[in-house]
């Protein structure tokens, strides 16, 4: 005390009272900044929970009028898969299980060498969304990302029981440029996806993002989508991540083991 006295006791032009000064009030907003982010950091955590379930219920086509997100997501049933077999991993929480935090992990996920959508490493185990009809799937909603223009592209795809019938494909996180790559959150082109077929009847998987506009004489058209225009690195970046996510080394043996 002795010491803040002799300091508040100097000319308020001296050179030590203004670092003094300078540097107490640098220290206290550090305090306060940190007891804040702390306070708030369950509020941050809750809010990004409800962000998430939000869009796995748009992106699925699951919103209902008059229904909260809680209501509409207790309908939803979440399962880990280990993307290697595509069996459901049950010894692991899909509540707990945080599948961004094991995509930089060693122990939980693999470096890629065939790496189309650019994300340097692959969790080796990833979280569903099903919706069910007794013992029956009637949608599926996988999480995917990739690399676009600027930016990691993270988002979910829906599909029907039939794993083949795309019902929607969004982005809840995403830098591209907005009026180009960030037309990926146009609404008019997310309506262009639902009833889209990923796979053909073969089994191939041949979803694309085509450069220019699907028509009527577009050959095989009921597996493209309309490229974004000016845009031509992000329309690649997500027929890549598709190519990837639905594809062998993405979700393609729980896709078969769920048609199977």
């Amino acid at each position: 005390m002795s010491m803040l006295k002799k300091y508040l006791a100097l000319p308020n032009d001296s050179t030590s009272k203004t670092i003094f000064v300078a540097t107490a009030l640098c220290l206290l907003c550090s305090v306060i900044v940190s007891v804040a982010a702390v306070g708030l950091r369950p509020a941050q955590e809750a809010n990004k929970l409800l962000d998430k379930r939000k869009n796995i219920i748009e992106i699925g086509g699951l919103s209902q009028p008059g229904k909260s997100v809680e209501e509409l997501f207790a309908g939803i049933e979440a399962r880990v898969v280990n993307l290697e077999t595509g069996e459901y991993a049950d010894d692991m929480d899909a509540e707990t299980f945080d599948q961004r935090k094991s995509e930089k992990d060693p122990a939980m996920s693999d470096a890629l060498t065939d790496d189309p959508a650019s994300i340097k490493r692959r969790e080796k185990y990833a979280t569903v969304y099903m919706v069910k009809n007794g013992d029956a799937i009637e949608r599926v909603i996988l999480p995917v990302r990739g690399y676009g223009l600027w930016s990691t592209l993270r988002g979910f795809i829906a599909m029907e029981g039939d794993m083949n019938t795309i019902i929607g494909l969004g982005f809840y996180e995403h830098a591209e440029t907005p009026g180009l790559g960030g037309e990926v959150d146009n609404p008019n082109w997310k309506a262009k996806w639902p009833g889209k077929m990923a796979f053909d009847e073969e089994g191939a998987l041949k979803i694309a993002v085509i450069k220019g506009s699907v028509g009527e004489t577009t050959p095989e058209a009921e597996h493209k989508v309309d490229g974004l225009a000016g845009a031509t690195l992000t329309s690649r970046g997500v027929s890549n991540m598709l190519q990837f996510w639905l594809g062998e080394q993405g979700f393609g043996p729980y896709l078969k083991k769920l048609r199977s």
